[in-house]
């Protein structure tokens, strides 16, 4: 009997594919890292945001850094494990599990801007563009030290860097698709750009 929404054997290991990779990226790490290490709720505190930028105001680089690494990490796992199937696979888990830590099921849909799974997933899926956008991120910060303005340049580079180095639509889509997501995230700090009221980078201590 044929079914209308296609051959279910086919497309039953995506959706599964997806879910999985949706929920490993909403897994808050931020919050949970700064709940664990006594911070309180990481959301009270700076921005608001879930990330390892916002962390880095509880004055804790450690906290910061191990932050970004898990988030990182998770993008990149599920892109790792996604790959044993198939490149397609490896496409869908990259959307997946940036969506889940931008809307997280267990915060009320509202995540992280997903600059440090991004970088994750990119170093997974295409390492040279994932090292493109890091240096773009370095250089864009280190210049201005506005984390959200060298979020915005790396993620409006991205895929043309991606379309450059892989000359390949899928990767291209792929880097459009979190570029495009990224931006939208970042809307209010585009407005605080403009205005001249976002906050730069501060190293605390920690």
């Amino acid at each position: 009997m044929p079914q209308p929404m296609g051959d279910w054997s086919y497309l039953w290991p995506f959706a599964l594919g997806a879910l999985l990779a949706y929920l490993l990226g909403s897994i808050p790490f931020g919050l949970v890292v700064t709940r664990l290490a006594g911070y309180g709720d990481i959301r009270r505190i700076g921005s608001g945001n879930i990330g390892a930028t916002n962390v880095l105001r509880t004055g804790s680089k450690a906290l910061a850094a191990l932050t970004l690494l898990l988030d990182a990490g998770k993008g990149a796992a599920a892109v790792i494990v996604a790959r044993q199937f198939g490149p397609d696979m490896a496409a869908y888990a990259a959307g997946f599990v940036f969506l889940g830590h931008l809307f997280p099921v267990w915060l009320g849909f509202k995540g992280g801007k997903g600059v440090a799974t991004s970088l994750g997933i990119l170093l997974a899926y295409a390492w040279p563009v994932g090292l493109a956008a890091a240096a773009t991120w370095l250089a864009v910060a280190a210049l201005t030290r506005y984390s959200s303005l060298a979020a915005l340049a790396a993620a409006l580079l991205a895929p043309l860097y991606a379309w450059l180095l892989t000359r390949e639509f899928q990767p291209t889509e792929v880097v459009a698709f979190l570029a495009v997501l990224i931006i939208l995230r970042h809307h209010a700090n585009i407005r605080r750009l403009a205005a001249g009221s976002e906050s730069r980078i501060r190293l605390g201590k920690g």
